[in-house]
């Protein structure tokens, strides 16, 4: 292991410490890696780092995928071995035991039954807490993934036009994704033109675009390991009054957030001062999710950015900040910026601007031409 596995390591045994947690089974991939620089997507086949208090690390790994050598105790099985026993027979016969949430049931449940007098307790939050706090390599990771997609986005509004699908300007996201060096996107990209724009989850189709439509664009991409994602919506020739008064009141909502973040505030406050703004102009019922989620090797991270989350933003946290509002039938708004928790307040990763825009027949014509 290198120096930054071996203090991130020395971190988790410390909050086993706190717990009292006799060991550890870690099977979420993402945090396997985290914890040990060594990638291996198992599919259906048990992945288990084991942690001891003591120090002690043993690596079930199936004799099937190629891991490279490492400093921990490496246990290889086959198929048709009982991995579970095997898996049993390290794990004392009293104490506590934290499992994380990755673990199937299928393997967790008969480890259950082989070891009833162990306390096996839920312990995510072991490697999740460290996780949400990025170190300086990993920040600088998330500032490339967000520079990239902010210029793919700018080069979609661009690409809109009239008669175009949702489908047509997804597909061209996803390939300048490629062209400007990501690795793919982090997510399905969503495109929603006009009333589709009201469910926040829309997958794009073959909706065609028309004038006075909105144009929401969620989007997402992942390099080297590490995701982005935002939400820019724009209007094509014209937006009605209602239309302008919903953008400027997620905008506004969108801007109070991130305005008070920083270290030591709870992140339910967040919440509530996006909320109550978009309540108070009339549109609370309307505002139908969180406001946010921590993202980091995958774009819903553990964590969230929502009324029932008490826990206080420290420095290195990075999570989404995106109001919207979701008028059925009609429109939708939503603005999402990633956010980076600084040790005097905040940096916002998104640099597209956020003004009301909207794109003009007249441009689109040209770029058909």
């Amino acid at each position: 292991m290198n120096r930054l596995h071996e203090e991130r390591i020395l971190k988790i045994r410390k909050k086993m410490e706190e717990r009292n947690f006799d060991s550890l089974i870690i099977s979420d991939p993402n945090s396997i890696w985290y914890l040990s620089g060594i990638w291996n997507e198992p599919y259906e086949r048990m992945y288990v780092l084991y942690i001891e208090k003591t120090g002690r690390i043993k690596f079930f790994v199936n004799r099937l995928f190629n891991i490279p050598e490492n400093d921990f105790e490496n246990i290889w099985y086959s198929d048709s071995d009982d991995y579970i026993s095997m898996l049993s027979d390290e794990i004392n016969d009293s104490g506590t035991v934290g499992v994380d949430k990755i673990l199937p049931a299928k393997f967790l449940i008969p480890l259950i039954q082989k070891k009833s007098s162990v306390n096996f307790t839920l312990g995510s939050d072991l490697v999740d807490e460290l996780r949400a706090c990025k170190d300086d390599e990993e920040i600088k990771l998330m500032r490339e993934s967000s520079r990239i997609n902010d210029s793919c986005i700018e080069k979609a509004i661009s690409f809109v036009r009239e008669g175009m699908t949702e489908m047509e300007i997804a597909k061209f996201i996803d390939a300048e994704f490629l062209n400007e060096g990501a690795d793919g996107n982090s997510f399905s990209t969503i495109v929603s033109f006009g009333a589709n724009a009201a469910d926040p989850h829309h997958e794009p189709d073959e909706t065609t675009l028309k004038k006075g439509d909105c144009v929401l664009i969620d989007m997402g991409c992942r390099k080297n390991r590490y995701c982005s994602d935002m939400t820019r919506t724009v209007f094509y020739d014209h937006a009605s009054e209602e239309s302008v008064r919903i953008y400027e009141t997620v905008k506004a909502a969108n801007e109070k957030a991130e305005s008070i973040i920083r270290p030591g505030i709870k992140i339910s406050e967040l919440d509530a001062a996006a909320r109550n703004l978009i309540c108070n102009a009339g549109y609370g019922k309307y505002f139908t999710h969180r406001l946010g989620h921590f993202i980091g090797q995958t774009e819903h991270e553990q964590g969230d950015v929502s009324s029932s989350n008490d826990s206080i933003a420290k420095e290195g946290m990075i999570f989404s900040i995106e109001p919207g509002i979701y008028i059925p039938g009609k429109v939708g708004v939503r603005i999402e910026d990633l956010v980076l928790v600084t040790k005097d307040g905040c940096e916002i990763l998104n640099r597209v601007d956020k003004g009301l825009k909207i794109i003009s027949s007249e441009q689109s014509s040209a770029q058909k031409k």
